[in-house]
C-alpha cells in the first residue's frame, strides 16, 4: 500500500467519527493584488457577526497577509504540528473578534514527505477543527501554482475574486481553465461562485461576470455563479494601506456591508442545502495530491 493510499484510509476512518463539519470556503484568485486575503479576513469578520466562529487557515506561502492586517505575528505554523508534534489548538494564532488563523508555513511544501505516524498525527489534528469553528475559511495564494491547484479542486466551495480589469479577468479565467483540466475536479458537487471586487457600479460588477461566465461555458462547458460585489470603497483603501480590517474599523462603509451581504446570503444557503463535505474531505483531497 503506498502512503497516499494510506492517507485516504486514515482520512476515510476519521470521517465516519459522529462530528458534525464545518464548512470550508477556499478563497483563491488568478493573481496577486485583487483582494483576495482582504475578502477572506472581511468575510471572517462578517461571519463572526452572524454568531459563528471562524478560523482562517493562510495558505498562501508567499505573502502573509492576514497576519499583517490582523496585526498578530504567529508564534507557530502547520509545521510545528506536522515536525514539532504541536496540538493543531496550541498552533491557532487568536486575532481580532476572536477569529482564529493558522498559518500554512513550509509545512504545506512537506506534505508528500510524511511518515505513517506523521500522517495520523495531521488527520487527527485537523479533525479537531470540527470541533473548533463552524467555518474554516482557506486563503490559497494567487495564481496557477500546483499549490494553489490542489487547495482549489479539493474544496467544496470556491469563491474567485477578481476585479474589472481585464488583466485580473484574463488571469482568473486561466484559473478556472486549469480548474476544469483537473482530473479530480467534480463539476456536480463543487460550486464556483465569483467576487467581483472594486467596481465602479453593479452593472460593472455584473459586466464582470457576464464575461467569465460566457467563456466559462462556452470553452469549458463548465458554470460559476455570481456570489456578489464589492464597490470600490475609499474606507477599504485607506484600511488596506494602514493594514486594518475595514469591516472592524468602519463598520458602516460600503465595503463592510457588501462582505457583510455575502456572508448573509452564504449562510442563508446551510438552512436549506446540506454541506456537501467539509474538513475531513478537503484536506483528505489535498493531502492525497501532495
Amino acid at each position: 500500500m503506498d502512503q497516499a493510499q494510506g492517507l485516504r484510509n486514515v482520512v476515510k476512518l476519521q470521517s465516519q467519527i459522529n462530528i458534525p463539519e464545518a464548512r470550508v470556503l477556499t478563497i483563491t484568485s488568478g493573481k496577486g493584488g485583487v483582494g483576495k486575503s482582504n475578502t477572506a479576513v472581511n468575510l471572517a469578520v462578517a461571519f463572526r457577526n452572524l454568531g459563528k466562529r471562524v478560523i482562517i487557515f493562510d495558505a498562501d506561502l508567499g505573502l502573509a497577509n492576514v497576519e499583517v492586517m490582523f496585526a498578530v505575528p504567529p508564534r507557530h505554523n502547520l509545521s510545528d504540528v506536522i515536525y514539532g508534534s504541536m496540538d493543531i489548538e496550541e498552533v491557532i494564532t487568536t486575532g481580532p473578534m476572536d477569529i482564529g488563523f493558522i498559518s500554512g508555513g513550509s509545512g504545506i511544501t512537506s506534505l508528500n514527505d510524511l511518515s505513517d505516524d506523521q500522517v495520523h498525527y495531521l488527520v487527527r489534528s485537523l479533525r479537531k477543527l470540527n470541533r473548533l469553528c463552524d467555518i474554516l475559511i482557506v486563503d490559497t495564494g494567487a495564481g496557477i501554482s500546483n499549490q494553489v491547484l490542489d487547495f482549489v479542486v479539493s474544496s467544496p466551495e470556491i469563491l474567485l475574486v477578481t476585479t474589472p480589469e481585464p488583466g485580473s479577468i484574463t488571469d482568473s479565467y486561466s484559473l478556472l481553465k486549469a480548474v476544469y483540466a483537473s482530473d479530480t475536479f467534480n463539476r456536480s458537487s463543487q460550486r464556483i461562485r465569483l467576487i467581483a471586487n472594486r467596481v465602479a457600479s453593479r452593472e460593472e460588477g455584473d459586466a464582470v461576470y457576464r464575461k467569465l461566465s460566457s467563456v466559462t461555458g462556452k470553452f469549458l462547458g463548465g458554470s460559476i455563479e455570481s456570489l456578489g460585489m464589492i464597490p470600490y470603497d475609499q474606507a477599504l483603501e485607506k484600511a488596506v494601506l494602514s493594514q486594518q480590517v475595514v469591516s472592524i474599523v468602519s463598520p458602516h462603509a460600503k465595503s463592510t456591508k457588501a462582505f457583510t451581504q455575502i456572508a448573509q446570503d452564504l449562510e442563508s444557503e446551510t438552512v436549506h442545502r446540506p454541506v456537501a463535505f467539509g474538513i475531513s474531505r478537503f484536506f483528505g483531497g489535498f493531502l492525497k495530491r501532495a
